[in-house]
């Protein structure tokens, strides 16, 4: 594969201020990767991160905490600290036993990560969640020079691989998730640096041997390429499943760029052999984890059966917008509220004729790869979806393969129109226009626009205590007001309806700024002993997320429950009925 501008590429020139603008604001993304990073609430899926690495499984911390008895918080949080003992086969049994989905790579980095830095971290910024959030904002970096590298392997063009690595720093998206305690910092990482790599073997397989040379003072043995290719296709399977989404986009378009767009011959022989080569060793390195999931094959679709529920034609198309539009523009005003698409109508667009201008003036080989990158693995999860009802594709974060394509195309299409040469080497040859002066305003507005939105979307984010993806936390912020506005508060809960309470306590524990306990049930029966009674005197009992028979027999024994927060699934308990001396001497060493 040849760059595709090298005869258009010098017709791209940024002014000077333009470049140390975008590297001044490609400063301030870093920068906006660690503000408040220990703000948000930790989210249920990052509780799990920690447990993981921790070398706990969930099962046997249920074991311990759901037991009739009342706890403190300090006994929650213990279960985030690494496990007295244990070491790193700790961490791979948790994942293969209860989350063989989840490949272990950055869970085993978190582990070693806490090992290390985990006491110092936690001692200078007084909080558990920098120690794990600061990890994967360090990883979400290396994505900055990946994207630049991409970018130029892509375009030939210094400028278009700046405003690409620009509009990658301020991404709402992408600094949303680069303070998350999960791998999809790690997955993007892996996506571009795999998608580089790529495009370099190719580009050397089939270029002739003095071209080769041109580039380097002794050209590298192709099968140096393919192997770099296939050891990040490997780390990226180790990541996340999802990275197979990626994979399946370039083997749609290595398929497509060799029979379509190339000659028969010895080069697309070579392109094929190092791409199966490269694939093949990917898997092979890939085969033990391969085997855990084949074997928990059970457990896996268990844990993630939630996505299996149809949500209906609209709730994925908005979900659609909202997704892609967020690398871009981030402010939630409220799922049903109108306003949260109308404001993403223009960034829509701006995507839309990115691509189509990126189609209409790049060669075919250019294109191809940015539509496979895009359209493959976002069909791959939509289609089943609108087929069988389900709603993988509307979970924003599992169409990470899909996103870096679509910021290259933009980053194109705005460079190609910011040129210096573009904006006025056409007033000497033809008579100008009434609105020619326009031109350069108005593209450089459309780029101070969505810069302006990336950067009032990131300050927003920044200074809320909670964002859409935090999905079954979202509230927790909301809750631990209310609880820490309590005097004496014990909160009540059990293993929850969906089982999905042990990581949502674990959650909330680190919101809650004073001491507070917790009274765990195993069995809603153990609410009508005295036992129970014993608990309640003195506190203000609040129900977090009862499960229905729990909530049903409180109301049974306490009657009604008044809401605290009826969308949190917050109760508070009316006060218990006094219970005799003899009762409480008896009942009191069953309770703590």
């Amino acid at each position: 594969m040849l760059h595709p501008l090298k005869s258009s590429a010098e017709r791209i020139r940024f002014p000077l201020w333009l470049k140390w603008l975008l590297v001044g604001l490609m400063a301030l993304g870093v920068v906006f990767r660690f503000v408040n990073l220990n703000h948000k609430v930790y989210w249920h899926d990052e509780t799990y991160t920690s447990l993981r690495a921790a070398g706990y499984t969930r099962g046997e911390i249920d074991e311990e905490l759901f037991q009739n008895r009342v706890i403190a918080t300090s006994e929650l949080q213990k279960f985030q600290r690494i496990k007295p003992g244990s070491t790193p086969l700790d961490t791979l049994r948790s994942l293969a036993v209860e989350d063989p989905q989840h490949p272990p790579l950055y869970f085993l980095m978190t582990r070693f990560w806490m090992q290390a830095l985990g006491a110092p971290l936690e001692w200078i910024f007084h909080s558990p969640l920098t120690v794990t959030r600061s990890l994967p904002a360090l990883i979400s970096l290396l994505a900055l020079p990946a994207m630049y590298a991409l970018a130029w392997e892509l375009f030939a063009s210094h400028e278009i691989a700046l405003l690409a690595t620009t509009l990658l720093a301020l991404s709402p998206f992408d600094v949303l998730f680069a303070q998350t305690a999960r791998q999809y910092s790690l997955l993007t990482v892996m996506v571009v640096v795999s998608s580089y790599l790529l495009l370099r073997a190719l580009r050397l397989t089939n270029a002739p041997p003095p071209q080769r040379s041109h580039h380097y003072r002794k050209p590298p043995p192709l099968w140096h390429c393919w192997a770099l290719y296939g050891f990040s296709v490997a780390i990226g399977l180790y990541t996340h499943p999802f990275f197979a989404l990626t994979l399946a986009g370039h083997a749609a378009y290595v398929g497509l760029d060799a029979w379509v767009f190339q000659s028969t011959g010895t080069p697309l022989k070579n392109t094929l052999m190092g791409f199966a080569g490269a694939i093949s060793g990917a898997i092979i390195l890939y085969l033990p984890w391969l085997g855990v999931m084949i074997v928990n094959a059970q457990r896996a679709f268990a844990t993630t059966d939630w996505t299996q529920f149809s949500p209906g034609i609209d709730y994925l198309l908005k979900l659609w917008t909202l997704s892609f539009t967020a690398l871009f523009f981030d402010l939630d005003f409220g799922f049903d509220n109108p306003w949260n698409y109308w404001l993403r109508v223009p960034v829509l667009l701006l995507i839309l004729v990115s691509l189509y201008s990126l189609c209409r003036n790049t060669r075919p080989s250019t294109w191809l790869f940015v539509l496979t990158s895009i359209l493959v693995p976002f069909l791959l999860l939509a289609i089943p979806d609108l087929v069988l009802g389900n709603k993988r594709s509307a979970v924003s974060r599992y169409l990470i393969s899909s996103f870096p394509g679509v910021q290259l195309a933009v980053a194109y299409f705005l460079a190609t129109k910011l040129s210096m040469k573009t904006l006025y080497s056409g007033r000497s040859q033809q008579p100008a226009s009434p609105t020619t002066p326009l031109v350069p305003f108005l593209w450089r507005g459309t780029l101070a626009v969505l810069l302006t939105g990336c950067l009032i979307s990131l300050t927003v984010s920044a200074l809320s205590t909670s964002w859409w993806n935090k999905d079954l936390s979202y509230a927790n912020d909301k809750t631990a007001d209310v609880i820490n506005q309590t005097p004496n508060p014990l909160i009540i809960s059990d293993i929850g309806d969906d089982y999905t309470n042990t990581g949502d306590l674990l959650s909330l524990s680190y919101r809650l700024n004073k001491p507070v306990n917790f009274l765990l049930v195993k069995d809603p029966e153990f609410i009508t002993t005295p036992e129970f009674k014993v608990a309640l005197q003195g506190n203000t009992a609040i129900a977090f997320r009862p499960s229905r028979n729990l909530k049903a027999t409180l109301e049974q024994t306490y009657g009604k429950l008044s809401s605290a927060l009826t969308l949190e699934k917050l109760w508070k308990i009316p006060p218990s009925n006094s219970i005799s001396e003899k009762e409480v001497g008896k009942s009191k060493r069953n309770v703590k």
